[in-house]
């Protein structure tokens, strides 16, 4: 769990972030620059103390941020379905920044991810390490925003209630992709006294709705949504979604991989 601040700390981070960010008008990436913090680091201490983030009053803001780098997919792919599962999952919508916020064990996920991105936008996204360890991959542009936007992602998805793209629906491999990115970020696995059992983290109703709706169109006998999760019980459908949809998050390899008689 991150540490949380004493008054003490936060008063300081308060303190100095507004004078820089507010009096003197600095840009995110120069505080980062001049604080030898990254980006994501400088973004999520301006939201934990309060600060209303306003890009828009920058210098160069425009310059800046509609990156001339950045590629915008012309059509959908199972790369571009598996990112919006993990987006759906774990990751984080700005006006200015997209973000996939891991735990402390996901290094070699968060690089996953990265290669991901850059195939699909150009540029390789950068990867923040907070003091507790949590990984935040994340890049920088208003154009990849609103594109997203566009297509289905939004700022606050649990307000939103936000839902499955429908053309994802459209193509079988579409729905294993984003199984596997939503699994990924918003998915567990663990033990029962009699076997094991799956299931999709999410509060989002429309969301789990969806989820569930793909996993019987592919055959699996998948829950109802209850308690903001959807399972999968029956031995042999984990079995076969670790074979057919092959989750990249090693943390989930690794403990299918190690419970007895599974996988075998």
């Amino acid at each position: 769990m991150p540490q949380r601040w004493t008054d003490e700390v936060k008063n300081a981070y308060l303190t100095l972030l507004s004078r820089l960010y507010v009096v003197e008008n600095k840009s995110i990436g120069q505080i980062g620059v001049l604080l030898d913090w990254p980006e994501q680091t400088v973004y999520s201490r301006l939201k934990k103390v309060g600060i209303t983030l306003t890009p828009e009053r920058k210098s160069g803001y425009l310059t800046t941020t509609e990156r001339k780098d950045i590629t915008i997919p012309i059509r959908k792919t199972g790369d571009l379905a598996e990112f919006f599962g993990i987006m759906l999952g774990d990751g984080h919508l700005s006006d200015y920044q997209v973000t996939v916020t891991l735990g402390t064990k996901e290094m070699a996920y968060a690089e996953y991810i990265v290669t991901l991105m850059a195939a699909l936008f150009g540029p390789r996204p950068k990867i923040a390490i907070c003091g507790d360890g949590h990984k935040t991959v994340y890049i920088g542009s208003v154009e990849l925003s609103r594109w997203l936007q566009k297509n289905g992602l939004v700022f606050n998805k649990v307000r939103a209630q936000v839902d499955v793209p429908q053309w994802i629906f459209k193509n079988r491999n579409f729905i294993q992709r984003f199984l596997r990115g939503f699994f990924d970020t918003d998915g567990s696995w663990y033990r029962l006294r009699w076997g094991s059992q799956i299931a999709f983290n999410n509060k989002s109703q429309p969301l789990l709705n969806s989820t569930r709706d793909m996993l019987v169109s592919l055959g699996y006998s998948a829950s109802r949504a209850a308690g903001y999760k959807v399972y999968l019980t029956k031995k042999e459908d984990i079995v076969r979604f670790f074979k057919e949809i092959v989750p990249h998050n090693i943390k989930h390899r690794l403990r299918f991989e190690n419970f007895s008689g599974v996988g075998s």
